[in-house]
């Protein structure tokens, strides 16, 4: 199994946050799961929760399944293999978690490190998977606020993504607001939270 120490670090802030939200017999559909360590530490604190994790790298999956064979979770699904910059028609999906069956949209610290198309992908899909009503899209992580970065920690990390890949770097709020609005979400809420980061919650 692998120990990302920023999911160590971070993963109570985000849990009680999603409290509010991922009630008894909600359905979180998680997108980039990472290591496993979060899926574990929420499906362990909520277990009235269904949850159902994803991954494009095969490592990540494997971690997952190892914390999933570990804990014996009940509430826990197999990990998907989705990537979420193709088109949402090509992913295959149990059917109890297709088109607007979702209740939460979940995704940690990815906006940053991924393609543009899977910045599109992840706002696109939330709109496909959650409730035509209701629902929400919950993000994490460090973001660009009207064009400003800060402190300048933020700022030195948003120069070295961009440095290993052009699509990468810190978003702005208001860019994502843009993208939310274009698939059927509002921006509802934007909770700062300790080292820098916030969580974003959007909603139908």
């Amino acid at each position: 199994m692998l120990r990302a120490p920023a999911a160590e670090s971070n993963k109570d802030v985000i849990l009680e946050v999603l409290r509010r939200f991922a009630t008894s017999g909600k359905k979180v559909f998680e997108i980039a799961s990472g290591t496993g360590q979060h899926t574990a530490h929420f499906a362990a604190a909520l277990k009235d929760v269904v949850f159902q994790p994803t991954e494009v790298d095969s490592r990540s999956i494997h971690s997952i399944v190892g914390y999933l064979d570990h804990f014996q979770f009940k509430n826990v699904r197999i990990p998907l293999y989705i990537d979420v910059a193709k088109s949402f028609d090509q992913w295959a999906l149990p059917a109890d978690f297709g088109p607007h069956m979702v209740d939460i949209v979940l995704n940690i610290n990815m906006l940053h490190i991924c393609s543009t198309a899977a910045v599109y992908g992840l706002f696109q899909s939330a709109d496909q998977l959650l409730h035509e009503t209701n629902g929400i899209l919950m993000t994490y992580g460090p973001y660009c606020e009207d064009g400003h970065i800060s402190p300048q920690s933020n700022m030195a990390f948003h120069a070295n993504l961009k440095h290993q890949n052009a699509e990468y770097g810190l978003k702005d709020i208001k860019y994502l607001e843009r993208l939310a609005n274009r698939n059927n979400l509002r921006l509802a809420e934007k909770i700062p939270v300790p080292k820098n980061n916030f969580i974003l919650i959007f909603s139908r």
